[in-house]
């Protein structure tokens, strides 16, 4: 036995000299942080090498032995291996050990979490972010209640409504903080691109059309070479048909309706549908339109969301930046906001597209360039652009990662949406509302029963809180820390 634990403890050195050998080859990324960032920023780093190979081997090693298996280990994962050594009788010196501790980090993820979205009542509860409907403009009372019953942040979506409804929501809040006593932040969404379905054939009156499986229809900007019998859809934003070509995945309405590009033409796309799953099978104006395998070029930050900028900086506290893929976005948002005189408002970056998840640890380092930040998991695009079937595991794989970087994480969309709408929820998303305390905010959409999901909200956490912080997960390799790893 102690020939096997000495095989042990040289594994666990060897894989000790990757994670310092990993913070050497990002150096030229480390270097450009804030000093305050720079422990998470290499932890970050050595996280991702750690799970940028499969580990399941020594992780059932090291619990055979009765030691920590590393599977909580997120946030100080190098230090968690050098305490392992120690027990099997390695020696440091008192400067060779990571000032990265479990305890420490914790203590630093909570003290970001509450300077980007406030303290909470309630120690360890989530911050709750409320989603506003048009309706709060003029329904103070609302908030008052919302407030009392403990939201943390006001969520205004400039997707919708205008300047003027979003002013009379702010002052709302404002004057609700007073009469309650309770401090509330204020997120304003920006729109972002707005892929959105346009009929301009079949159904443009009506503004639907009904669609059934195998039908073929087509993508245009225009009726350019089409007939007005065929069903024509415009998505809405430049460029996109152009980047189609056969083979690619379109999905319509959430993934309700969804096809793959058959034919491709100058200005056109083909698409035969192989699933309609509405019950009335039609297809709407104004649906969302996604498109999982065709890289788009399109810029995150559009014309409306720069004329937007100047009132989320007089009003907001937290500007939620939709659709962000690349370091660059940040880099672009960021020199918009400094043509704006006055405060900044602390940023989330929202998680929803193939290409955000991917470039998640690249994100997180451009991030810290300008704390606070937060990462917001956008359940809704993200589960239709990665499939629903791999919501689960990525939905996880963002949480790890943005706490081994102690970046707070909003977990959103469709949080006890059965109640919400229509005052029962499903056996499913109780068990979904739990699966969000492990995030540091949750945010709630829009509905009916807003108030009966707060109180549910808060019984579901407090009780899930008592019997676990972490759950145990055995650790293959993730695809996004691989990845990074490999590009040094």
């Amino acid at each position: 036995m102690e020939d096997e634990l000495d095989q042990l403890n040289q594994e666990l050195g060897a894989l000790e000299q990757g994670l310092l050998e990993a913070n050497q080859d990002h150096q030229h990324q480390l270097e450009q942080l804030p000093e305050r960032y720079l422990p998470a920023a290499r932890n970050l780093v050595q996280y991702l090498y750690f799970r940028s190979e499969d580990r399941k081997s020594l992780q059932e090693k090291l619990h055979l032995y009765g030691l920590s298996a590393l599977s909580n280990s997120e946030n100080h994962i190098h230090r968690q291996i050098q305490t392992i050594r120690q027990r099997l009788g390695h020696h440091y010196l008192a400067e060779e050990l990571n000032s990265c501790t479990f305890t420490d980090s914790q203590n630093q993820l909570t003290t970001n979490s509450q300077e980007l979205f406030g303290p909470t009542e309630i120690p360890g509860m989530p911050s709750v972010m409320v989603t506003f409907d048009s309706a709060f403009a003029e329904d103070r009372g609302m908030i008052e209640d919302l407030l009392l019953q403990g939201m943390n942040v006001a969520r205004i979506n400039c997707a919708h409504d205008d300047e003027s409804v979003w002013k009379s929501m702010v002052d709302q809040i404002r004057e609700a903080e007073k009469k309650t006593g309770k401090s509330c932040k204020i997120h304003l969404d920006l729109a972002g691109p707005k892929i959105r379905t346009v009929l301009l054939g079949k159904g443009k009156k009506k503004g639907k059309v009904k669609v059934a499986v195998g039908e073929t229809i087509w993508l245009s900007e225009s009726m350019d070479n089409l007939k007005e019998e065929f069903v024509v859809l415009d998505p809405n934003e430049k460029g996109i048909i152009a980047s189609l070509a056969p083979g690619h995945r379109v999905f319509i309405d959430d993934g309700e309706i969804s096809g793959r590009v058959t034919q491709t033409g100058k200005g056109m796309a083909a698409v035969t549908l192989d699933r309609v799953s509405s019950k009335k099978g039609r297809i709407k104006s104004g649906k969302g339109i996604n498109f999982p395998d065709t890289h788009l070029s399109i810029p995150s930050l559009t014309d409306f969301d720069k004329r937007c900028l100047p009132f989320i900086c007089r009003h907001a506290d937290i500007l939620g930046y939709s659709f962000v893929k690349t370091p660059q976005d940040i880099q672009n948002l960021r020199n918009e906001l400094q043509q704006i005189k006055g405060p900044m408002p602390d940023i989330v970056y929202k998680i929803e597209t193939p290409d955000s998840v991917a470039n998640l640890p690249a994100l997180i380092l451009e991030g810290m360039k300008s704390p606070p930040f937060g990462v917001m998991i956008a359940r809704g695009d993200l589960a239709v652009e990665i499939g629903f079937e791999r919501m689960g595991e990525i939905q996880e794989e963002i949480l790890w990662i943005c706490e081994s970087a102690q970046v707070p994480v909003v977990w959103a969309t469709q949080v006890l949406e059965n109640l919400h709408k229509l005052g029962m929820p499903t056996r499913s998303e109780i068990t979904d509302a739990g699966q969000a305390s492990l995030a540091e905010c949750i945010m709630i959409n829009k509905g009916k029963h807003t108030l009966s999901v707060m109180k549910t909200l808060k019984e579901i956490i407090q009780r899930t809180s008592v019997r676990r912080h972490k759950k145990r997960f055995t650790l293959g390799h993730l695809s996004i820390a691989k990845n990074f790893i490999e590009s040094g």
